[in-house]
């Protein structure tokens, strides 16, 4: 799975990175948060967590005058956008936004056959970057004060040093107890695509996002190609050896908790029962 994840790239990071037509991140976008998002959304985030707006780049139709957030004019060229999006996908049909919480990851292996993902894995595709994700590592050794088996949270980006590009779907969702031309009417939501974890990834957890290479990415958010054989085929992708990973704190356990602090190393004195991911040895047994 994949439950948080570090956003730490500004807006015009992305643009460049991503190759992005238009920069949306400043339109109204309604949110699901009691409270204020913090970081506010657009900003960097090192521990961005479900339920908050994130960073997302598609590519749409610009939108018909009148015809709402999921409204497209369809003799506009489609443009690749960045947008912020909520995590955790609200299907068009769910009767409210709380299924959303359950919905932050689609298992490649079940995406087009399930009813909540089969549709946008066909239409509506996107990319979620990120600096890299988190994965908690159960100990095979230590024990909390509860007495359950320790858990040791670490930090998995690109070898690279590249941006991570996740591969997402993306959904919008109809308040129909609010009006037509209310902002908040509609909510648009994405979740984020998990696949088996790499060799020496699976020592830490057993799934891993599904992460796209450049030369992926444009048929990938092309909306027009709704082929389930191209589908497939990239969510049955794999190329171990991209990624790295180490241990970080445990204070990445609050969301309340951010900054760059959270993916810099600890150090090895304060690991304990923590196994090493490229070799399989325990540390601080």
């Amino acid at each position: 799975m994949c439950g948080r994840y570090a956003a730490s790239a500004r807006p015009d990071e992305l643009i460049e990175a991503f190759d992005v037509d238009e920069d949306h991140t400043g339109d109204p976008a309604r949110s699901v948060l009691k409270n204020p998002q913090s970081p506010p959304a657009g900003e960097p985030d090192w521990n961005m967590a479900p339920s908050k707006q994130a960073p997302v780049v598609l590519t749409r139709r610009p939108r018909g005058e009148g015809s709402g957030d999921a409204g497209a004019d369809a003799a506009a060229e489609p443009t690749r956008q960045l947008r912020l999006l909520t995590w955790g996908l609200v299907p068009a049909w769910s009767k409210d936004v709380k299924m959303g919480l359950r919905m932050t990851n689609a298992r490649a292996e079940s995406v087009l056959g399930k009813g909540a993902f089969a549709k946008a894995a066909l239409s509506r595709r996107c990319i979620v970057p990120a600096e890299g994700w988190y994965e908690w590592q159960v100990s095979p050794t230590a024990v909390d004060a509860k007495g359950k088996p320790r858990k040791q949270p670490f930090f998995v980006h690109r070898a690279d040093g590249a941006p991570v590009a996740f591969a997402g779907l993306y959904e919008f969702w109809r308040d129909r107890e609010l009006p037509d031309g209310d902002p908040d009417a509609w909510l648009t939501t994405f979740t984020i695509i998990t696949t088996a974890a790499d060799p020496g990834m699976d020592r830490i957890h057993d799934r891993q996002p599904l992460v796209l290479e450049p030369g992926q990415w444009e048929q990938w958010l092309d909306p027009e190609e709704k082929d389930p054989g191209y589908v497939q085929g990239v969510l049955d992708f794999a190329q171990p050896g991209r990624f790295e990973a180490h241990p970080v704190s445990r204070a990445l356990g609050a969301t309340r908790n951010n900054g760059p602090a959270l993916v810099e190393p600890v150090p090895e004195s304060e690991l304990e029962g923590v196994v090493d991911p490229m070799t399989g040895e325990v540390i601080g047994a």
